[in-house]
């Protein structure tokens, strides 16, 4: 079931909050309206002090069984019967809810639903996943083992709560839809994984986040290759269809098994030891650019092997030699285990030292 308006996603839980915190809200201001009309009667109609009018409504709704500390008229008298009427039933009702709410668990649901709201909001250069299905699910398993930061979209509470029981930052609603995508920083974002299993609701996604965030990078699902054409034309960098994917990768597990247990050794980000990474190089800060290869030792400094380098304006050189330059905006792909790659990002990136 989707939810029924934008935003964050009003949830059960947030709905059973906002509830109870407004039934609580509105018995807090019946009791003190029932006490402020008891002040009034003995103030102005038994005609005594303000405290002791303020004094007599306090004792009279909290059922102490003070005795009257004035001699009250007999329309005194039927007035304190319905305040006491009165007060017993709204005291009953605020109890009532808050221990529903206590043994309900709202008020812990809320606490923990605006802590991830906050955790979502102060997030920068995250990634998006929309979709919590078996794709889905498994692009968040190798970004939680990279130590990602990323957010997972889905309109149905079970994925939601699948998603949250690992521990996931989570955002319900329909990832076709502005209003969400923005909630879930989708400006800030780095990244957007649309992993639904419909293409259409796939092209959607990608159409609606280069619209709101043209830099951002799309990676995007698709069922078919006529899918596959649409969804690059409406503007996703990478399209990944699963079917023909995983063909592709039975095939070469048929007839290279040693060469595809080591690409996948070094792209999965679970129990590795070898990684392959890429660095940008940016002019204000490395100190390689106009520089060779064979110059900056970057492999001897790092212990890291320099894989390719793709420049700025598209071209691969892959098995870069000693003379080859650095030029602002290059891309290094590098390959190594995570001190050398570490020690090779403070080399080309000195500022961050």
């Amino acid at each position: 079931m989707r939810p029924k308006h934008p935003g964050y996603g009003e949830t059960k839980v947030e709905e059973n909050y906002r509830r109870t915190r407004r039934h609580l809200l509105s018995g807090m201001a019946a009791l003190g309206l029932v006490m402020f009309s008891g002040v009034l009667w003995y103030r102005f109609v038994e005609g005594w002090s303000w405290i002791d009018a303020t004094y007599m409504a306090v004792i009279t709704l909290s059922t102490v069984g003070f005795g009257e500390i004035n001699p009250l008229s007999p329309w005194g008298r039927l007035f304190t019967i319905g305040l006491i009427m009165m007060g017993v039933g709204v005291i009953a009702y605020i109890l009532n809810n808050f221990t529903e709410a206590m043994v309900q668990g709202y008020f812990q649901a809320g606490f923990r639903l605006r802590k991830r709201r906050r955790l979502m909001e102060s997030l920068q250069g995250h990634y998006i996943i929309c979709g919590f299905g078996r794709t889905g699910r498994q692009v968040a398993t190798e970004f939680a083992a990279e130590a990602i930061s990323f957010v997972v979209i889905d309109s149905e509470d079970g994925a939601i709560q699948a998603a949250l029981q690992l521990g996931y930052a989570t955002l319900q609603g329909d990832a076709t839809q502005d209003q969400i995508l923005l909630h879930g920083g989708v400006e800030r974002a780095r990244c957007l994984v649309a992993a639904l299993p419909s293409d259409a609701e796939n092209l959607y996604i990608v159409l609606s986040a280069k619209t709101l965030s043209p830099g951002i990078r799309t990676i995007a699902r698709a069922s078919t290759e006529e899918a596959i054409l649409k969804l690059q034309r409406g503007g996703a960098d990478v399209v990944v269809s699963p079917y023909i994917t995983g063909g592709k990768r039975m095939a070469a597990a048929a007839l290279r098994p040693q060469v595809v247990d080591f690409l996948d050794g070094i792209l999965t980000g679970a129990d590795g030891t070898v990684y392959v990474e890429e660095f940008l190089l940016l002019p204000e800060s490395c100190p390689s650019i106009g520089k060779t290869l064979g110059e900056t030792q970057l492999g001897r400094q790092s212990g890291a092997l320099i894989l390719a380098i793709r420049r700025a304006e598209g071209g691969l050189i892959v098995g870069p030699t000693a003379d080859t330059h650095f030029y602002p905006g290059d891309m290094v792909i590098s390959m190594g285990n995570a001190d050398q790659l570490r020690l090779l990002s403070q080399i080309l990136s000195p500022i961050q030292r």
